[in-house]
């Protein structure tokens, strides 16, 4: 029964993106001015983690990425869809925020099933269908259909303990638009430890190890080495389209680093080179990174016209041991409160970096309030291609920020979500925050702060109190209002931009129950 499932999930995906295809059939031909596009997400790196972001309050060096802002444009009001990893991922890759998905809170484990449904468009199919070369390389950890063993029973033991590590993977990053997948499953944390190219592991995992959770690992597989991998592969991927490149056939690289997530393994050559710790070594190592890929891009003469963004998938993670950092003078979240699961400006708020030296000015600046949803609507602006009213509903062009041709606010509003599923809605210098805590791991929780009695939602003026130290949502109840009316429209419409209304996939519910932890 369950092959024919397959079989009938199978034919269905290819209906759709034959479907897909035909739809920008016209514009097969990529224009001559298209750019390349290297789009850096790192993991867990916190919009104070960057030196050029924060250097009263930053002590992590960070030359690589300071280089890029100082030839490029720095955007000071960037969001992750989500304050965790998963569900930002999502909206990168198809401009949908995801708590319109399945996922609701939380996020995927590495053999959860894929969630990209067939048929939804994504930036990897769109610029496939364009004429570009794409590729993933990096940590993908939005599902897959692991294969299980002849005789093999999912329902016991869980996936995990049936997998067929000698078939094909199925619904990875080759079936949503990627000509070529290099990575890991999901998380660094979180089994199997193992490296995934196109849709096969590259080494059958035949032991166990423990990074920071205990799971299947290939002999070889050391967590300390998929940064530099992934870095090399990067960089290698760029020097090989390099040549089709300046020949008019552009690539799109979507590189989602490991970094600087637990575990956080610094390699030897890093570790001690920050004085601060094993984290913040890290950072610098994931600098590192970047540099690898900067430096492959320069040297291949393509510079001018590849737009590289460097961007992150959400705040830092408690886990970095960030009372030590502040300690000792660095604060992640520069002066915004919380961190990575909180719905305070911490879990969100991103470092968010563009350089295209054909289109965007060196040394420049935009305060316009963004997503990292963004992407799809970009890179069709870019290209002069309309979207289907089916896809990308959260997504807005940012080429008018890039080229200075923005003469008012993007984005009519953005919407924010924590790991536990709290909304907060930002529009203007005000952010309505349906929770009464943090909706995530931050103190105090919304368990903790209903037990305290504090007030049910949060109302805080960006601009003035950007530390978010004063809920005013009791001198201000038409704003409430109106916020919370704009957060109900944008969920039932099924989109925040203009277009046919759209179906959420699962009933969305702006107020959930009050959960007391969420797996870290």
């Amino acid at each position: 029964m369950k092959s024919s499932s397959n079989h009938f999930r199978g034919l269905v995906l290819a209906i759709s993106l034959l479907g897909l295809a035909a739809r920008f059939a016209t514009a097969a031909t990529v224009p001559p001015s298209a750019p390349n596009i290297v789009y850096v997400l790192c993991d867990d790196l916190g919009y104070g983690d960057v030196q050029v972001l924060n250097p009263t309050r930053g002590k992590i060096k960070t030359p690589h990425v300071d280089r890029l802002a100082s030839q490029g444009m720095i955007f000071t009001d960037a969001h992750s869809g989500s304050s965790v990893c998963t569900p930002t991922r999502y909206g990168v890759l198809t401009g949908r925020y995801s708590w319109r998905s399945r996922l609701q809170n939380g996020v995927l484990g590495g053999f959860s099933p894929p969630l990209i449904v067939p048929g939804r468009l994504t930036v990897a199919d769109f610029l496939r269908a364009q004429g570009y070369a794409t590729a993933c390389i990096g940590k993908w950890h939005l599902g897959w259909d692991w294969p299980v063993k002849a005789g093999g029973d999912a329902k016991k033991g869980g996936v995990a303990a049936n997998v067929d590590y000698s078939a094909p993977i199925r619904h990875g990053p080759t079936t949503v638009g990627f000509d070529y997948y290099f990575g890991i499953s999901a998380s660094l944390d979180m089994a199997p430890f193992v490296f995934i190219e196109n849709d096969r592991v590259t080494a059958i995992p035949s032991v166990e190890k423990t990074f920071v959770r205990k799971g299947p690992a290939a002999p070889d597989f050391e967590a300390e080495d998929v940064l530099p991998i992934l870095a090399r592969k990067a960089s290698a991927y760029v020097r090989e389209k390099a040549v089709a490149a300046r020949q008019g056939k552009p690539f799109f690289l979507y590189l989602p680093l490991n970094s600087p997530h637990a575990p956080i393994l610094p390699t030897k050559e890093w570790k001690g080179k920050s004085g601060l710790g094993d984290y913040a070594d890290f950072v610098m190592e994931t600098d590192w990174a970047l540099g690898e890929v900067l430096a492959a891009i320069d040297a291949a003469g393509i510079s001018d016209n590849t737009l590289v963004v460097f961007t992150s998938d959400n705040g830092c993670s408690p886990v970095a041991q960030v009372d030590k950092l502040e300690l000792q003078g660095h604060f992640p979240s520069a002066q915004y409160r919380g961190y990575k699961s909180d719905i305070w400006e911490g879990g969100h708020r991103v470092p968010f970096i563009v350089r295209w030296p054909a289109r965007v000015a060196a040394q420049s600046k935009s305060d316009q309030l963004i997503c990292l949803t963004d992407l799809l609507a970009t890179c069709a602006d870019v290209l002069g291609v309309e979207l289907p009213g089916t896809a990308g509903e959260d997504s807005v062009s940012l080429l008018p920020a890039f080229t200075r041709k923005d003469t008012g606010p993007l984005h009519e509003a953005v919407v924010h979500h924590s790991i536990s599923g709290a909304f907060a809605l930002r529009q203007g210098q005000w952010k309505l925050e349906m929770a009464p805590g943090s909706g995530g791991w931050g103190a105090p929780n919304d368990f903790e702060a209903k037990a305290a009695s504090l007030p049910e939602i949060q109302l805080y003026n960006i601009v003035t109190d950007p530390a978010e130290t004063k809920n005013v949502q009791a001198e201000y109840p038409e704003i409430v209002a109106r916020l919370r009316g704009v957060l109900e429209r944008t969920i039932s419409e099924g989109r925040s931009t203009p277009g046919p209304k759209r179906p959420n996939d699962v009933p969305v519910v702006i107020v959930k129950p009050n959960v007391k932890s969420l797996a870290r």
